[in-house]
Protein backbone atom coordinates (compact mmCIF):
# COMPACT_ATOMS: atom_id res chain seq x y z
CA UNK A 1 0.00 0.00 0.00
CA UNK A 2 1.49 3.68 -0.85
CA UNK A 3 1.62 6.25 1.47
CA UNK A 4 1.11 9.27 -0.03
CA UNK A 5 2.30 11.49 3.28
CA UNK A 6 5.63 9.63 3.19
CA UNK A 7 7.90 12.19 1.39
CA UNK A 8 11.18 12.03 0.22
CA UNK A 9 13.95 14.82 1.04
CA UNK A 10 17.46 15.08 0.01
CA UNK A 11 19.95 15.08 3.16
CA UNK A 12 23.04 14.18 1.92
CA UNK A 13 25.26 14.76 -1.14
CA UNK A 14 28.25 13.42 -2.63
CA UNK A 15 29.89 13.96 -5.87
CA UNK A 16 33.21 12.64 -7.80
CA UNK A 17 33.88 14.35 -10.69
CA UNK A 18 36.24 15.70 -13.14
CA UNK A 19 35.76 19.38 -11.81
CA UNK A 20 35.74 18.39 -8.30
CA UNK A 21 35.94 15.86 -5.99
CA UNK A 22 34.13 17.44 -3.03
CA UNK A 23 30.95 19.10 -3.04
CA UNK A 24 32.42 22.98 -2.76
CA UNK A 25 34.55 22.63 -5.28
CA UNK A 26 31.84 21.08 -7.54
CA UNK A 27 29.80 23.49 -7.23
CA UNK A 28 32.40 26.55 -7.85
CA UNK A 29 33.25 24.90 -10.67
CA UNK A 30 29.78 24.88 -12.07
CA UNK A 31 29.52 28.62 -10.95
CA UNK A 32 32.54 29.66 -12.49
CA UNK A 33 32.24 27.92 -15.90
CA UNK A 34 35.22 25.48 -15.26
CA UNK A 35 35.36 22.59 -17.73
CA UNK A 36 37.37 19.00 -16.93
CA UNK A 37 37.29 17.45 -20.51
CA UNK A 38 40.92 17.63 -21.11
CA UNK A 39 43.38 15.44 -23.25
CA UNK A 40 43.48 11.96 -21.82
CA UNK A 41 45.77 10.91 -19.39
CA UNK A 42 45.21 7.14 -17.93
CA UNK A 43 46.47 5.70 -21.29
CA UNK A 44 47.95 6.88 -23.95
CA UNK A 45 44.79 7.59 -26.37
CA UNK A 46 47.00 8.76 -29.87
CA UNK A 47 45.49 6.05 -32.03
CA UNK A 48 41.83 7.23 -31.19
CA UNK A 49 39.70 9.37 -33.05
CA UNK A 50 38.20 10.64 -29.51
CA UNK A 51 41.76 11.44 -27.30
CA UNK A 52 39.65 13.80 -24.82
CA UNK A 53 37.91 12.55 -22.13
CA UNK A 54 36.04 14.65 -18.49
CA UNK A 55 38.72 12.50 -16.77
CA UNK A 56 39.97 12.63 -13.09
CA UNK A 57 43.21 13.06 -12.60
CA UNK A 58 43.74 12.85 -8.75
CA UNK A 59 41.45 10.29 -7.38
CA UNK A 60 42.95 7.57 -5.13
CA UNK A 61 39.87 5.88 -3.75
CA UNK A 62 42.25 5.42 -0.05
CA UNK A 63 41.41 8.92 0.43
CA UNK A 64 38.39 8.50 1.09
CA UNK A 65 38.12 5.34 3.05
CA UNK A 66 38.82 3.92 6.58
CA UNK A 67 42.43 2.17 7.13
CA UNK A 68 40.27 -0.73 7.97
CA UNK A 69 38.09 -0.88 4.73
CA UNK A 70 40.79 -0.39 2.11
CA UNK A 71 41.66 -3.85 1.87
CA UNK A 72 38.61 -4.34 -0.33
CA UNK A 73 39.57 -2.03 -2.97
CA UNK A 74 41.63 -4.56 -4.16
CA UNK A 75 38.89 -6.39 -5.77
CA UNK A 76 37.27 -3.45 -7.18
CA UNK A 77 37.54 -1.79 -10.31
CA UNK A 78 37.88 1.93 -10.74
CA UNK A 79 33.78 2.19 -11.42
CA UNK A 80 33.29 0.41 -8.10
CA UNK A 81 35.62 2.47 -6.33
CA UNK A 82 33.96 5.54 -7.40
CA UNK A 83 30.80 3.90 -5.91
CA UNK A 84 32.29 3.34 -2.42
CA UNK A 85 34.22 6.62 -2.07
CA UNK A 86 31.62 8.95 -3.12
CA UNK A 87 29.29 6.48 -0.54
CA UNK A 88 31.38 7.95 2.08
CA UNK A 89 31.66 11.48 1.29
CA UNK A 90 27.66 11.43 0.62
CA UNK A 91 27.50 9.65 4.54
CA UNK A 92 29.55 12.16 5.66
CA UNK A 93 27.91 15.26 3.88
CA UNK A 94 24.74 13.98 5.44
CA UNK A 95 25.64 13.48 9.25
CA UNK A 96 23.75 10.23 9.25
CA UNK A 97 24.46 8.65 12.54
CA UNK A 98 24.25 4.86 11.45
CA UNK A 99 24.12 3.43 14.88
CA UNK A 100 21.31 5.15 15.82
CA UNK A 101 19.08 4.21 12.96
CA UNK A 102 17.71 0.83 12.04
CA UNK A 103 19.83 -0.53 9.18
CA UNK A 104 16.89 -3.03 8.19
CA UNK A 105 15.37 0.06 6.87
CA UNK A 106 18.08 1.50 4.80
CA UNK A 107 18.50 0.91 1.13
CA UNK A 108 20.94 1.16 -1.50
CA UNK A 109 19.82 1.68 -5.17
CA UNK A 110 22.16 2.56 -7.95
CA UNK A 111 22.05 3.16 -11.52
CA UNK A 112 24.93 1.55 -13.45
CA UNK A 113 26.29 0.79 -17.07
CA UNK A 114 28.48 -1.93 -18.44
CA UNK A 115 31.69 -2.08 -16.05
CA UNK A 116 34.90 -1.60 -18.52
CA UNK A 117 37.43 -4.23 -18.09
CA UNK A 118 40.93 -3.20 -17.41
CA UNK A 119 43.45 -4.87 -20.31
CA UNK A 120 45.80 -6.21 -17.69
CA UNK A 121 43.20 -8.59 -16.53
CA UNK A 122 42.92 -10.74 -19.45
CA UNK A 123 46.42 -10.10 -21.26
CA UNK A 124 48.02 -13.00 -19.77
CA UNK A 125 45.25 -15.03 -20.97
CA UNK A 126 44.89 -13.91 -24.11
CA UNK A 127 48.56 -14.15 -24.91
CA UNK A 128 48.05 -18.45 -24.23
CA UNK A 129 44.96 -18.46 -26.53
CA UNK A 130 46.13 -15.87 -29.68
CA UNK A 131 46.56 -17.73 -33.10
CA UNK A 132 48.82 -17.05 -35.51
CA UNK A 133 46.80 -14.87 -37.22
CA UNK A 134 47.30 -12.01 -35.38
CA UNK A 135 44.56 -10.71 -32.81
CA UNK A 136 42.59 -13.33 -32.89
CA UNK A 137 41.59 -15.69 -29.77
CA UNK A 138 41.57 -19.81 -30.07
CA UNK A 139 38.06 -19.80 -28.24
CA UNK A 140 38.78 -23.66 -27.59
CA UNK A 141 41.94 -22.68 -25.81
CA UNK A 142 40.15 -19.97 -24.35
CA UNK A 143 38.15 -22.31 -22.36
CA UNK A 144 40.97 -25.17 -21.71
CA UNK A 145 43.98 -23.17 -20.83
CA UNK A 146 42.95 -19.33 -21.32
CA UNK A 147 40.53 -19.49 -17.72
CA UNK A 148 43.26 -20.83 -15.56
CA UNK A 149 45.29 -17.76 -15.73
CA UNK A 150 42.53 -15.37 -15.23
CA UNK A 151 41.93 -14.29 -11.19
CA UNK A 152 39.48 -16.37 -9.42
CA UNK A 153 37.75 -13.19 -8.43
CA UNK A 154 38.03 -11.50 -12.07
CA UNK A 155 33.89 -11.48 -12.68
CA UNK A 156 33.03 -9.65 -8.90
CA UNK A 157 35.68 -6.82 -10.16
CA UNK A 158 33.23 -6.38 -13.27
CA UNK A 159 29.54 -6.93 -12.63
CA UNK A 160 27.55 -3.98 -12.16
CA UNK A 161 25.90 -4.81 -9.51
CA UNK A 162 28.70 -4.71 -7.48
CA UNK A 163 28.81 -1.08 -7.24
CA UNK A 164 25.37 -1.27 -5.13
CA UNK A 165 26.58 -4.83 -3.00
CA UNK A 166 30.02 -2.81 -1.85
CA UNK A 167 28.57 0.66 -0.70
CA UNK A 168 25.90 -2.27 1.35
CA UNK A 169 28.39 -3.81 2.83
CA UNK A 170 30.56 -0.62 3.76
CA UNK A 171 27.94 0.71 5.44
CA UNK A 172 25.71 -2.12 6.78
CA UNK A 173 22.55 -1.26 5.08
CA UNK A 174 20.40 -3.98 5.56
CA UNK A 175 17.67 -2.57 3.56
CA UNK A 176 16.27 -2.89 -0.22
CA UNK A 177 19.02 -3.40 -2.78
CA UNK A 178 18.66 -3.21 -6.54
CA UNK A 179 20.52 -1.93 -9.51
CA UNK A 180 19.53 -0.90 -12.32
CA UNK A 181 21.34 -0.82 -15.90
CA UNK A 182 20.04 2.05 -17.99
CA UNK A 183 23.10 4.33 -19.46
CA UNK A 184 22.30 7.92 -19.22
CA UNK A 185 18.69 7.37 -17.15
CA UNK A 186 20.11 4.73 -14.82
CA UNK A 187 20.26 6.76 -11.60
CA UNK A 188 17.31 8.65 -12.38
CA UNK A 189 15.50 5.63 -12.59
CA UNK A 190 17.14 4.29 -9.27
CA UNK A 191 15.50 7.49 -7.80
CA UNK A 192 11.94 6.89 -8.87
CA UNK A 193 12.86 3.55 -7.80
CA UNK A 194 13.90 4.71 -4.10
CA UNK A 195 10.80 6.72 -4.40
CA UNK A 196 8.64 3.97 -4.59
CA UNK A 197 9.90 1.93 -1.85
CA UNK A 198 10.03 4.96 0.23
CA UNK A 199 6.04 5.64 -0.06
CA UNK A 200 5.36 1.98 0.14
CA UNK A 201 7.02 2.13 3.96
CA UNK A 202 9.64 -0.41 3.14
CA UNK A 203 12.66 1.85 3.90
CA UNK A 204 13.45 5.14 5.80
CA UNK A 205 16.49 5.91 4.06
CA UNK A 206 18.04 4.96 0.70
CA UNK A 207 21.14 5.77 -0.82
CA UNK A 208 20.57 6.82 -4.24
CA UNK A 209 23.45 6.76 -6.72
CA UNK A 210 25.30 6.23 -10.14
CA UNK A 211 29.10 5.52 -10.71
CA UNK A 212 31.07 4.86 -13.39
CA UNK A 213 34.59 5.46 -15.60
CA UNK A 214 34.70 5.80 -19.04
CA UNK A 215 38.27 6.58 -19.40
CA UNK A 216 39.61 3.22 -20.28
CA UNK A 217 41.00 1.99 -23.15
CA UNK A 218 38.56 -1.25 -24.20
CA UNK A 219 35.33 1.15 -23.25
CA UNK A 220 36.97 3.76 -25.53
CA UNK A 221 37.32 2.20 -28.17
CA UNK A 222 33.82 0.22 -27.76
CA UNK A 223 32.26 3.55 -27.92
CA UNK A 224 34.12 5.19 -30.20
CA UNK A 225 32.76 2.37 -33.05
CA UNK A 226 28.95 3.18 -31.52
CA UNK A 227 28.85 6.64 -30.51
CA UNK A 228 28.90 10.11 -32.38
CA UNK A 229 32.17 10.79 -30.30
CA UNK A 230 33.61 14.11 -30.72
CA UNK A 231 37.07 14.53 -32.76
CA UNK A 232 37.47 18.33 -31.47
CA UNK A 233 40.42 17.17 -29.90
CA UNK A 234 42.58 20.56 -30.18
CA UNK A 235 40.49 22.69 -27.79
CA UNK A 236 38.86 19.85 -25.50
CA UNK A 237 37.08 22.13 -23.03
CA UNK A 238 35.18 23.86 -25.99
CA UNK A 239 34.32 20.40 -27.31
CA UNK A 240 30.69 19.15 -25.58
CA UNK A 241 28.71 21.68 -27.36
CA UNK A 242 24.90 21.09 -25.75
CA UNK A 243 21.99 22.85 -27.79
CA UNK A 244 24.41 24.65 -29.87
CA UNK A 245 24.04 24.83 -33.64
CA UNK A 246 27.97 24.21 -33.84
CA UNK A 247 27.98 20.96 -31.21
CA UNK A 248 30.14 18.27 -32.43
CA UNK A 249 29.32 15.51 -30.59
CA UNK A 250 29.64 13.33 -27.01
CA UNK A 251 32.71 13.39 -24.76
CA UNK A 252 32.98 10.29 -22.57
CA UNK A 253 34.01 10.87 -18.52
CA UNK A 254 34.17 9.41 -15.45
CA UNK A 255 32.23 10.42 -11.78
CA UNK A 256 30.21 9.70 -9.48
CA UNK A 257 26.96 11.01 -7.91
CA UNK A 258 24.80 9.99 -4.73
CA UNK A 259 22.39 11.31 -2.48
CA UNK A 260 20.37 10.16 0.64
CA UNK A 261 17.16 10.45 0.33
CA UNK A 262 15.06 10.30 3.55
CA UNK A 263 11.40 10.25 4.72
CA UNK A 264 11.03 13.89 5.86
CA UNK A 265 9.74 12.69 9.30
CA UNK A 266 12.87 10.81 9.96
CA UNK A 267 15.12 13.49 8.67
CA UNK A 268 13.79 15.67 11.17
CA UNK A 269 13.52 13.76 14.19
CA UNK A 270 17.14 13.36 13.84
CA UNK A 271 17.70 16.94 12.94
CA UNK A 272 19.17 16.79 9.85
CA UNK A 273 19.88 19.34 6.72
CA UNK A 274 17.24 19.15 4.11
CA UNK A 275 19.06 20.18 0.03
CA UNK A 276 15.50 19.51 -1.48
CA UNK A 277 12.17 17.44 -1.91
CA UNK A 278 11.60 15.17 -4.59
CA UNK A 279 8.01 15.77 -5.28
CA UNK A 280 7.08 13.74 -8.22
CA UNK A 281 9.10 11.35 -10.59
CA UNK A 282 7.54 10.26 -14.43
CA UNK A 283 9.14 7.38 -16.91
CA UNK A 284 7.92 6.79 -20.46
CA UNK A 285 9.58 5.03 -23.61
CA UNK A 286 9.34 5.14 -27.28
CA UNK A 287 11.57 3.93 -29.43
CA UNK A 288 10.62 5.96 -32.48
CA UNK A 289 9.90 9.34 -30.76
CA UNK A 290 11.50 9.83 -28.06
CA UNK A 291 10.49 13.19 -28.00
CA UNK A 292 7.41 11.99 -27.14
CA UNK A 293 8.66 9.79 -23.90
CA UNK A 294 10.32 13.23 -22.95
CA UNK A 295 6.99 15.25 -22.64
CA UNK A 296 5.16 12.20 -21.17
CA UNK A 297 7.30 11.78 -18.09
CA UNK A 298 8.01 15.03 -17.43
CA UNK A 299 3.94 15.55 -17.66
CA UNK A 300 3.78 12.53 -15.35
CA UNK A 301 6.10 13.94 -12.76
CA UNK A 302 4.39 17.01 -12.88
CA UNK A 303 0.76 15.89 -12.40
CA UNK A 304 2.85 13.55 -9.35
CA UNK A 305 3.95 16.67 -7.80
CA UNK A 306 0.96 19.13 -8.25
CA UNK A 307 2.84 21.43 -9.94
CA UNK A 308 1.82 23.38 -13.19
CA UNK A 309 3.90 24.47 -16.10
CA UNK A 310 4.48 28.11 -14.51
CA UNK A 311 5.39 26.74 -11.20
CA UNK A 312 8.92 25.27 -12.62
CA UNK A 313 12.11 28.10 -12.49
CA UNK A 314 13.59 25.72 -15.22
CA UNK A 315 14.78 22.10 -16.24
CA UNK A 316 18.11 20.70 -15.65
CA UNK A 317 18.56 18.55 -19.21
CA UNK A 318 20.57 15.83 -20.29
CA UNK A 319 22.02 17.59 -22.78
CA UNK A 320 24.31 15.41 -24.80
CA UNK A 321 25.22 17.52 -27.35
CA UNK A 322 24.48 15.07 -30.19
CA UNK A 323 22.84 16.21 -33.36
CA UNK A 324 19.69 13.67 -32.65
CA UNK A 325 19.30 13.48 -29.34
CA UNK A 326 19.42 17.32 -28.46
CA UNK A 327 16.90 18.16 -31.24
CA UNK A 328 14.34 15.32 -29.41
CA UNK A 329 15.03 16.34 -25.85
CA UNK A 330 14.71 19.91 -26.68
CA UNK A 331 11.74 19.27 -28.59
CA UNK A 332 10.36 17.02 -25.70
CA UNK A 333 10.54 19.84 -23.37
CA UNK A 334 8.79 22.52 -25.08
CA UNK A 335 5.88 20.64 -25.04
CA UNK A 336 5.49 19.42 -22.02
CA UNK A 337 5.74 23.13 -21.40
CA UNK A 338 3.46 23.98 -24.22
CA UNK A 339 1.55 27.14 -23.05
CA UNK A 340 3.21 28.37 -19.97
CA UNK A 341 3.33 32.41 -19.67
CA UNK A 342 7.44 32.72 -20.17
CA UNK A 343 9.14 30.14 -22.39
CA UNK A 344 10.49 27.12 -20.33
CA UNK A 345 14.35 27.93 -19.90
CA UNK A 346 17.21 24.61 -19.75
CA UNK A 347 20.48 24.15 -18.51
CA UNK A 348 23.01 21.65 -18.09
CA UNK A 349 26.46 20.42 -16.97
CA UNK A 350 27.45 17.93 -19.26
CA UNK A 351 30.09 20.45 -21.25
CA UNK A 352 31.39 20.48 -17.50
CA UNK A 353 32.13 17.26 -16.73
CA UNK A 354 31.22 14.76 -19.32
CA UNK A 355 28.80 11.71 -20.51
CA UNK A 356 29.26 9.67 -17.05
CA UNK A 357 27.13 6.78 -18.02
CA UNK A 358 25.65 5.29 -15.33
CA UNK A 359 26.16 8.13 -12.79
CA UNK A 360 25.48 11.38 -15.24
CA UNK A 361 21.50 11.45 -13.95
CA UNK A 362 22.96 11.52 -9.86
CA UNK A 363 25.82 13.59 -10.97
CA UNK A 364 23.49 15.85 -12.43
CA UNK A 365 21.02 16.00 -9.91
CA UNK A 366 23.05 17.09 -7.27
CA UNK A 367 24.10 19.58 -8.72
CA UNK A 368 19.74 20.61 -8.91
CA UNK A 369 19.73 20.00 -5.23
CA UNK A 370 22.68 22.29 -4.84
CA UNK A 371 21.11 25.00 -6.88
CA UNK A 372 17.91 24.84 -4.76
CA UNK A 373 20.15 25.37 -1.74
CA UNK A 374 21.80 28.10 -2.82
CA UNK A 375 19.15 29.65 -5.16
CA UNK A 376 21.59 29.70 -8.19
CA UNK A 377 21.72 28.09 -11.25
CA UNK A 378 24.45 27.17 -13.27
CA UNK A 379 24.63 28.25 -16.85
CA UNK A 380 25.33 25.83 -19.69
CA UNK A 381 28.78 25.83 -20.76
CA UNK A 382 29.77 26.37 -24.23
CA UNK A 383 26.20 27.25 -25.63
CA UNK A 384 26.68 30.50 -28.20
CA UNK A 385 24.75 29.85 -31.16
CA UNK A 386 20.99 28.83 -30.95
CA UNK A 387 19.60 26.44 -32.89
CA UNK A 388 16.25 26.55 -34.42
CA UNK A 389 15.58 22.53 -34.14
CA UNK A 390 16.09 22.94 -30.62
CA UNK A 391 13.22 24.88 -28.91
CA UNK A 392 14.20 26.06 -25.96
CA UNK A 393 15.85 28.92 -23.88
CA UNK A 394 18.73 27.65 -22.99
CA UNK A 395 20.97 29.61 -19.56
CA UNK A 396 24.46 30.72 -20.45
CA UNK A 397 26.51 33.38 -20.30
CA UNK A 398 26.61 33.50 -16.33
CA UNK A 399 24.51 32.26 -13.52
CA UNK A 400 21.16 33.53 -12.39
CA UNK A 401 19.37 33.35 -9.69
CA UNK A 402 16.49 30.81 -8.85
CA UNK A 403 13.52 32.65 -9.69
CA UNK A 404 10.90 29.35 -8.72
CA UNK A 405 10.58 26.88 -6.52
CA UNK A 406 10.34 23.83 -8.96
CA UNK A 407 13.40 22.48 -10.96
CA UNK A 408 12.60 19.52 -13.27
CA UNK A 409 15.59 17.35 -14.40
CA UNK A 410 15.15 14.91 -17.25
CA UNK A 411 17.12 11.94 -18.31
CA UNK A 412 17.07 9.42 -21.24
CA UNK A 413 19.06 6.88 -23.42
CA UNK A 414 18.90 6.85 -27.48
CA UNK A 415 17.04 4.02 -27.38
CA UNK A 416 14.10 5.46 -26.38
CA UNK A 417 13.91 5.15 -22.01
CA UNK A 418 13.61 8.85 -20.56
CA UNK A 419 12.73 9.75 -17.39
CA UNK A 420 11.83 13.02 -15.39
CA UNK A 421 11.52 14.62 -11.43
CA UNK A 422 10.69 17.27 -9.76
CA UNK A 423 12.13 18.73 -7.11
CA UNK A 424 11.42 21.54 -4.61
CA UNK A 425 13.65 23.66 -2.85
CA UNK A 426 12.83 23.23 0.67
CA UNK A 427 12.78 25.95 3.01
CA UNK A 428 12.93 25.04 6.82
Amino acid sequence: MVNDSRRGVVTGLGVLSSIGSDLETFWQGLLAGKSGIKRIGLFDPSELPCQIAGEMTDFDAKNFLEKKDRKQLRVMARTIQLAVACAQSAINNSKVDKSAINLTRFGVIFGAGMVAMELPETADAAAVCQMPERGKIDLKLWGTKGLEVIQPLWMLRYLPNMLACQVSILHDAQGPNNTITQDDVAGLLALGEALRIMRRDHADLLMVGGAESRVNPLSMTRQSLFLPLSTHNADPSKALRPFDSGRTGLVLGEGSGILLVEEIGHAKKRGAEIYAEVNGFGAAFNGTDQADAIERSIRIAMAQAGVSVDDVDHVNASGMGTEKEDRFEARGIAAAFKGSKDPIEVTTIKAHVGHLGGSSATVELASVALSLRHGVVPATLNYNSPDASCPVRVISGSPRPLRKPFVVKTSFTSAGQCAAAVLRRHDV
